[in-house]
């Protein structure tokens, strides 16, 4: 495995398992993520971050187990005194993750960008890998729904994916820019492999694309780009993917997804369970892999993290 200067493209749950699996493998001076900021929003006057901190309780150890958001060892009194006082409790804050979205709305009012307060709060959890928010600027996911047009987490939370998904709306998409930081650390050196997690094609990763200069970025970059497939045997990985490629007409399968990213991907990961959809994306001009890609374990999750460098490395060599 030579292939030393990974960057990662994640979303929330699904993602951060493969992103953890990567940090087993590589430093900090090998390994940079990027991470969807389109769910980001302001509840009770606080700026929340999901993803971004579903990355960073992931890397560093404290993220629950059991639900994969949220830290570990929680306890929810400022919950249930907020239930008790007829208070909005749709969406669940524990009262050491409320400490997280305190802390990043005070030092954003205090005029730092996402990316700086992203890197402190990462640091101060003990994590030295760089996270890269995708951009500094508001941009928001809108889902068109039966039920008109929500945002992310009324869909996602609040309604429980239940309303039937019609298309999707990237708000303030025209006023982004690929974020400062990670500009940087690509002019630093080029990457030797881009690896886009199993997230959510829709609402995970397609944000990032969206941001200005990141699809070109992606198109034009001369090391390997790769994508895990998020759908295994016609199931997500995590959360309503699948359901919303039905919705959206079209098959909920490895190959559709493959197709989604063709025009910028050299390889697609598939799961051994999908191997008889190779062909027909190799079809599509990509190079395939297959392996075991649901991860139950910390082992599974360094396993995949491995095939996939080992994959960037052969794509490298050809």
């Amino acid at each position: 495995m030579s292939a030393k200067r990974i960057l990662a493209i994640t979303g929330g749950i699904g993602g951060a398992k493969l992103c953890l699996g990567l940090a087993k493998i590589l430093g900090s001076e090998e390994l940079a993520f990027v991470v969807n900021s389109a769910d980001d929003f302001r509840h009770l006057g606080l700026h929340v971050s999901p993803d971004i901190d579903t990355l960073v309780y992931t890397l560093s150890g404290t993220a629950n187990a059991e639900t994969g958001w949220g830290r570990c060892d929680e306890s929810w009194n400022f919950m249930q005194a907020l239930k008790e006082l007829g208070g909005e409790s749709w969406f669940a804050l524990g009262d050491k993750d409320l400490a997280m979205h305190v802390e990043r709305t005070r030092l954003l009012a205090d005029g730092w960008s996402l990316t700086e307060v992203t890197k402190n709060l990462a640091s101060a959890l003990g994590i030295d890998y760089p996270i890269f928010p995708m951009c500094d600027e508001s941009l928001r996911t809108r889902v068109e729904t039966d039920q008109g047009v929500l945002d992310f987490q009324t869909y996602f939370v609040r309604e429980r994916c239940e309303p039937t998904v019609r298309g999707f709306v990237y708000d303030g998409a025209d006023r982004s820019r690929l974020n400062p930081a990670l500009t940087a650390w690509l002019d630093e050196a080029p990457p030797s492999g881009v690896i886009l997690c199993p997230s959510n094609p829709y609402v995970s990763i397609e944000p990032i694309l969206q941001v200005n200069g990141m699809r070109d970025f992606l198109i034009n970059c001369q090391a390997p780009v790769v994508a895990v497939s998020p759908v295994v045997a016609g199931q997500a990985i995590k959360g309503p993917t699948v359901k919303m490629m039905r919705e959206l007409g079209v098959p909920g399968t490895a190959e559709t997804v493959a197709a989604y990213y063709a025009d910028f991907l050299d390889g697609f990961v598939l799961d051994t369970e999908d191997e008889g959809q190779a062909l027909r994306i190799q079809a599509l001009g990509l190079e395939t892999t297959v392996t075991q890609s649901v991860m139950r374990s910390l082992d599974d999750r360094t396993a995949l993290a491995r095939d996939c460098l080992d994959f960037v490395d052969q794509l490298l060599s050809r």
